[in-house]
């Protein structure tokens, strides 16, 4: 991500950890490039400092949204989110409410409130369905307050602004309220918020309903807040349920191309339909293709790096993300030096966004290439998308920009001509760390020394070796046999190169970077997993890094840690430095199986999985904290994780197919299995629509002592099944 949540001097972009999301468990929606974080009651409190309200291209649109009976904030009873993520249902009901004269006008328990939203097309859509239980007519008045202070997401994350544009005075009809903003950037944005039926009352925050209900009676009161989008022209009450459905049809044909998994274990299938459903609700729909964005709330957006791991993740369940995410890269590849975009031609796009500060320039992420890893993981993607699909000619669409991606590792990317890929920011303004681990304080030294740049991470040249090996795969489909030869051998002198360099035998296992000065950091961290990833690890290697991350400074019962507790910059609570990604993981334990060390691989799994188990709605979120695992006792969550994030959602569903060594080669027709195992909590697993070409297949897997025997349960087109044991 960007910077990390941590705050120093240097470090600009951080997220300010005030509260804990955990704490206040937030809900969340999400529909293109719009998305929400309400409270448990279905309210957004005013608060600058957290995420809550309703964001558009970066841009918060509703600020508070807080629903109040007789001028009292109702008791929660439950807040339910549809397995689909689609919409939000609270149920609410009334406190007891005394008058001036402190006699009880109403006692509690006897006006429920069921209030079902969702988000379509830029516009927030409400219904409030008021009911009378008590044996008696009753007069209710509803509030419904609300403000907009149009802050930049960077703003609620904690970055403070000298200067705003001009709040416009509002404008209020019968129906209706539209507060608008005109900003530095000279942008005009508005939220319009729309009633139905027309308020008793109506003033620029607030909207008072005034009913007077039988016993057992019913009202609705519908509510839409349009974010700069037009509304749709047909009454309000017409639209939220044409609106409903075709927000659940559009995500039900998104995600009808998945593959469906189903297993021995309940637990698991919950988990594995959340991912499910959270990876296509973050998923946005481009000019070339589907997107996943990163995650909520602070990175609802295009990520490079997160894209392109996503689609790793998700590419034997649904290969057509990743043409998404490749097609889209390319698209907005770099082609000219920037230095405050850290943009170079070839360069993979870090991150894009959209606010009024990315636009003024007051953050460098408009449009901006400050990753060291986006660029060769592109063309790695682009070499296992091949593999995957057989798509040669989405392939040969690509190949210029994979051209250019090589063309900027050889010409920018080394910067010193030692045969390395390293990182350093352009411009102050731009990201000081620019691997996955951005944090200020995450490469280090033994010593705990902040390592001082341009750095080579060990992770970076590993993507680097695994671009070439694709490039050359790319090039032999091609016909462009000379190039793949010289790409070859580009891989070998760069694999014999970074051994020689990295891996060091009194650590036994690789270090973290070299830093400015080709000093090693000689520190135990998980970066040193994903060599094994990449393949770059000479065999005879394996085993010595299998055994430092799975020792226990390392291994933690819940995953990995970023740093291992021997380190002296270990913090089980830091972003980088000793907590638990599951993304992290669920690549280490690729490596691990593309080793033959599967067993290892399912003992991950089986760490990441049993964290799930103790979370809400069984979504994983960005990361854990790193603290041990204690019989009887769940994980320690993060203050402010992203939950859902894209890379962790996905983690399960690539951890599963390392488990069961699950390949694809499209032109034998085969699907193939090398070494399947099942972890030790899944005694069957059923996977249906595992498409390839124009086939697909139905398989189950079925533990046999140590292995997994596997059965074709129904195929369609001409796919055959190899199993190697």
């Amino acid at each position: 991500m960007q910077g990390g949540p941590e705050a120093n001097g240097d470090d600009k972009f951080f997220i300010a950890a005030n509260d804990s999301l955990q704490e206040q468990r937030f809900s969340t929606l999400k529909n293109g490039d719009t998305f929400a974080v309400f409270d448990q009651h279905g309210d957004a409190l005013n608060m600058r400092s957290t995420p809550q309200g309703i964001f558009y291209r970066d841009t918060r649109h509703l600020s508070l949204f807080q629903l109040l009976i007789e001028g009292t904030r109702p008791i929660l009873l439950s807040s339910t989110m549809r397995e689909d993520n689609t919409t939000l249902t609270c149920d609410l009901t009334n406190p007891d409410i005394f008058d001036e004269d402190g006699r009880m006008v109403l006692e509690h328990d006897l006006i429920h409130v069921r209030r079902s939203r969702f988000l379509w097309q830029g516009a927030c859509y409400e219904r409030l369905l008021i009911r009378n239980f008590d044996d008696q007519q009753r007069k209710i008045s509803l509030n419904l307050r609300f403000e907009v202070d149009f802050a930049d997401l960077f703003e609620t994350r904690g970055t403070r602004r000298k200067k705003h544009g001009v709040h416009h005075a509002p404008t209020i009809d019968k129906d209706r309220v539209t507060l608008s903003y005109t900003g530095l950037d000279e942008r005009h944005r508005k939220t319009i918020l729309q009633f139905d039926p027309i308020p008793t009352k109506l003033v620029a925050n607030e909207a008072d309903y005034e009913f007077t209900l039988n016993k057992k009676e019913a009202r609705a009161v519908f509510v839409a807040v349009e974010c700069d989008e037009p509304g749709c022209g047909i009454p309000l009450r017409k639209s939220f349920f044409s609106a409903l459905r075709e927000a659940r049809r559009t995500l039900a044909r998104l995600s009808s191309r998945a593959s469906v998994i189903v297993s021995s274990n309940d637990i698991f299938n919950e988990t594995a339909r959340r991912s499910i459903a959270d990876l296509y609700t973050l998923t946005t729909l481009t000019p070339q293709g589907a997107y996943p964005y990163a995650g909520i709330p602070w990175f609802s957006t295009v990520f490079g790096r997160d894209g392109l791991i996503t689609a790793f993740e998700m590419l034997w369940v649904d290969p057509t993300i990743a043409h998404g995410v490749l097609m889209y890269l390319a698209a907005n590849q770099a082609t000219e030096i920037d230095p405050a975009a850290d943009a170079e031609p070839g360069k993979i796009l870090h991150e894009v966004r959209q606010g009024e500060m990315a636009e003024l320039g007051e953050v460098p992420f408009k449009r901006y290439y400050g990753s060291i890893d986006s660029t060769p993981l592109f063309v790695m993607l682009a070499g296992e998308y091949l593999q995957r699909t057989g798509d040669l000619r989405s392939i040969a669409q690509l190949w210029p920009h994979i051209e250019a991606a090589l063309g900027w590792i050889t010409h920018y990317g080394d910067r010193d001509g030692d045969g390395f890929v390293e990182y350093g920011r352009r411009t102050k303004e731009g990201l000081a760390n620019q691997g996955w681990k951005d944090s200020h304080d995450s490469v280090f030294h033994a010593d705990g020394q902040l390592a001082i740049g341009p750095i080579a991470l060990v992770e970076v040249q590993a993507y680097v070796y695994g671009a070439w090996r694709a490039a050359a795969t790319i090039a032999q489909q091609l016909g462009r046999v000379n190039q793949a030869g010289g790409y070859t051998k580009r891989a070998e002198e760069l694999r014999w190169n970074f051994d020689r360099r990295f891996f060091d035998e009194n650590l036994g296992t690789y270090v973290l970077a070299l830093d400015g000065e080709k000093n090693p950091c000689r520190v135990h961290t998980s970066n040193a997993g994903h060599a094994l990833w990449t393949e770059i690890a000479y065999p005879e290697r394996a085993e010595a890094v299998v055994r430092s991350l799975m020792g226990t400074t390392s291994f933690c019962g819940w995953g990995i840690r970023t740093a291992a507790s021997s380190e002296i910059r270990y913090n089980p609570i830091s972003y980088h430095n000793g907590s638990v990604w599951p993304h992290d993981n669920a690549l280490i334990a690729a490596g691990f199986a593309r080793y033959h060390f599967q067993k290892e691989a399912s003992r991950i799994f089986e760490g990441v999985f049993a964290a799930s188990t103790y979370i809400d709605l069984r979504r994983l979120p960005e990361l854990l904290c790193g603290f041990p695992r204690q019989r009887a006792q769940g994980p320690t969550f993060y203050p402010v994780a992203c939950m859902p994030q894209a890379w962790a959602a996905a983690s399960m569903l690539y951890m599963l197919q390392s488990c069961i060594g699950l390949s694809f080669s499209p032109e034998n027709g085969q699907i193939i299995f090398n070494r399947p195992i099942l972890p030790s909590f899944l005694d069957e697993v059923l996977l249906y629509n595992i498409s390839m070409g124009d086939g697909a297949i139905d398989l189950s897997l079925r533990r046999s002592r140590s292995k997994a025997v596997i059965e074709v349960m129904q195929h369609k087109g001409n796919i055959r099944v190899l199993t190697i044991t």
